[in-house]
């Protein structure tokens, strides 16, 4: 089976720094893959707030977000007590949703630690149903 290959943005519109805890860890003693996932959702979430955007539940309105996919391709292991930088630019931006795609890397090595993505589908909340990426955030990930 061929493994999954990402492509990395042209550029990133948010970069941030995550502190790994002891509790990140799994029972092999390295960062978690469900870990990875909360953390790239701590990095979409601070990014929306820079946006003005309250949460991922009301990207306008009643119109938010659900998670369609997820891709990882894993570089190397994370331990207790290294800080990540996390970088999230946005890709295949269509009319229902986009793609979030994060670098993921350690800050003091700068070694690839995993690239990401997150397919974002539009979903108004109040009739259940995918609506259109509102054209206030349009303009803000697609300048």
């Amino acid at each position: 089976m061929a493994r999954i290959q990402l492509q990395l943005p042209d550029k990133f519109l948010y970069e941030t720094e995550i502190a790994i805890r002891i509790s990140d860890l799994n029972y092999g003693g390295h960062l978690g893959h469900d870990t990875l996932l909360t953390l790239l959702q701590e990095t979409r979430v601070n990014f929306y707030r820079t946006l003005g955007i309250k949460d991922e539940l009301s990207l306008e309105g009643t119109v938010g977000q659900v998670i369609a996919d997820v891709g990882v391709q894993y570089k190397s292991e994370v331990f207790f007590g290294d800080t990540l930088m996390v970088q999230l630019g946005v890709a295949d931006i269509h009319k229902f949703g986009f793609d979030m795609v994060y670098r993921v890397t350690q800050k003091t090595s700068g070694k690839d630690v995993a690239i990401a993505k997150t397919g974002i589908v539009c979903f108004d909340y109040a009739t259940r149903k995918i609506a259109p990426v509102p054209a206030s955030l349009f303009s803000k990930i697609n300048p």
